[in-house]
């Protein structure tokens, strides 16, 4: 007796790309026409005396780009400032997130009463809108009127209140900002990268006499380094885009010391309508970036094949 079986329905080939095709088109609306279109600006002396019409705004085509550019010069100056305050920003935010989010990682590694609630708790800054969380922190940065203040002259820690959001004090206030916003997310990431590390590994690091510093070190952080790898680049690339935690908490006119490269191009476009050189900052800030993570991925992918 023999049976016969149906031939297998064969899939159509153009239905993958079909599925994908509301993907891409969303996504050349969102993000690859106003990269042109931001391109296209760059190459023109976009004023406010041409924004209504962009068909007369002349074609000046790198020009933008040599002015803002120019350290020699005022807009290149300033430019530059803007971005090693960003710079040291950045390292700094990253850095102290990445800490803070491995010391909880490993703190609530183990289980123990209490320990669903401070997960819970150090999450919410993450879960928080960034709108209401940072204006939050600008009441209590506030001078007169604002918690940290009050609390400082209560104690006696300081006779006269000092500003927060203005000055040198400025750029630590943001500083505080971006790390309590950022810090929980690199403690989710860590925190679920330590849930692949085998519990026999501390096992056996205990039995040879390793201590809590020589387990991180020769347990945890190897075998944290794939999910480390993609961390540090996002918190990178998010901090250092960072627009909406400074234009809250600012209101969109920094202080100097408190510039970034972000605000620096909003002010440059829509503060003092030059949409020409504000997008040749934009493309250079973008290819900045590009360059920097084709770099960080390429060293880091040498250093994971050598390990």
């Amino acid at each position: 007796m023999t049976t016969t079986t149906a031939p297998a329905r064969r899939q159509r080939p153009s239905l993958p790309y079909l599925l994908l095709l509301p993907a891409i088109v969303f996504e050349l609306l969102v993000h690859v026409v106003p990269m042109v279109v931001g391109v296209w600006m760059s190459l023109l002396e976009l004023t406010q005396f041409q924004i209504r019409d962009w068909s007369t705004a002349p074609f000046v085509g790198l020009d933008n780009y040599r002015t803002a550019l120019d350290v020699n010069g005022a807009a290149g100056e300033e430019l530059l400032h803007s971005f090693w305050v960003t710079v040291l920003y950045t390292v700094a935010s990253v850095g102290l997130s990445w800490v803070f989010g491995l010391a909880a990682g490993v703190f609530l590694q183990r289980p123990f009463a209490g320990r669903a609630l401070l997960r819970t708790l150090f999450l919410t800054p993450y879960a928080l809108p960034v709108y209401a969380a940072v204006i939050t922190w600008t009441f209590i940065f506030q001078r007169d009127t604002g918690l940290l203040n009050h609390v400082l002259t209560a104690t006696g820690a300081v006779d006269d209140p000092p500003f927060w959001l203005i000055g040198g004090n400025s750029f630590w206030a943001l500083l505080v900002v971006s790390v309590w916003r950022s810090w929980p997310f690199a403690f989710l990431c860590i925190m679920a990268g330590l849930q692949n590390v085998p519990a026999e590994m501390y096992e056996a690091a205990a039995i040879d006499g390793a201590g809590f510093w020589r387990r991180l070190k020769d347990v945890t952080l190897p075998m944290l380094r794939p999910v480390n790898q993609v961390l540090i680049l996002v918190l990178f690339l998010w901090t250092f885009n960072d627009f909406n935690t400074p234009f809250v908490l600012f209101g969109g006119s920094a202080p100097d010391q408190a510039d970034l490269i972000s605000i620096h191009i909003y002010r440059s476009s829509f503060i003092t309508w030059n949409f020409g050189q504000g997008s040749a900052m934009s493309v250079a800030l973008l290819l900045f970036l590009l360059l920097v993570t084709a770099a960080y991925l390429l060293v880091t992918n040498r250093r994971r094949e050598n390990a």
